[in-house]
């Protein structure tokens, strides 16, 4: 039921990223030689390895889900044997790889705005930071998350069903901000 909840809701989020795309699309239609100037501060290469960062966390949350299916909560062996990782261990490298996009996006917003590109600078950089802005919002709140799960997993005194869900639940959230993002990386840095 929960992961029905979930995706219900999900399908909500969906729909507020799709009005935020309209109105950059819209925007763009109404002032074409804006974008032409205001793209060019955009720096794509490093956005693009934010991105890839962004895109591998999310096989990181899913390598933990499939460690909480088998109920492995903790790792096995050594912190360097990757492959006796347990969810915690995922999850954690997952908030590690979540944190370093969310302060690389915190640097591109201090990089434009020093090059005068800002909320009230234009209609370009209100729905940028709009975009870009709510979607940050939503990676720290799927950080919260994973500490959350990291953390229930620590104090209970056994992994439980209700807890591999949880984890569950938090990778289809995860997933979700993903591939968002992935859309929003195509549409504001590589379409132009």
């Amino acid at each position: 039921m929960v992961s029905v909840g979930t995706i219900v809701w999900l399908s909500s989020e969906l729909m507020f990223f799709a009005a935020l795309f309209a109105a950059y699309f819209t925007i763009r239609a109404v002032s074409p030689e804006l974008w032409i100037q205001e793209t060019e501060k955009l720096n794509v290469p490093f956005s693009a390895v934010n991105t890839t960062i962004l895109v591998l966390s999310s096989v990181t949350c899913q390598l933990g889900v499939f460690a909480a299916e088998r109920g492995q909560v903790g790792r096995s062996g050594s912190v360097l044997g990757v492959g006796g990782w347990g969810l915690r261990e995922w999850f954690a490298l997952t908030y590690l790889m979540g944190a370093i996009f969310v302060a690389g996006q915190a640097l591109e917003y201090a990089e434009l705005i020093a090059e005068n590109l800002t909320i009230p600078s234009s209609p370009y950089g209100s729905v940028f930071y709009l975009t870009t802005g709510f979607h940050g919002i939503h990676v720290l709140g799927g950080l919260i998350a994973f500490l959350f799960v990291i953390g229930r997993t620590l104090v209970a005194r056994k992994f439980t069903h209700e807890q591999a869900v949880s984890a569950i639940v938090v990778s289809y959230y995860w997933h979700f901000v993903d591939v968002v993002w992935i859309g929003l990386f195509f549409t504001i840095y590589v379409i132009q």
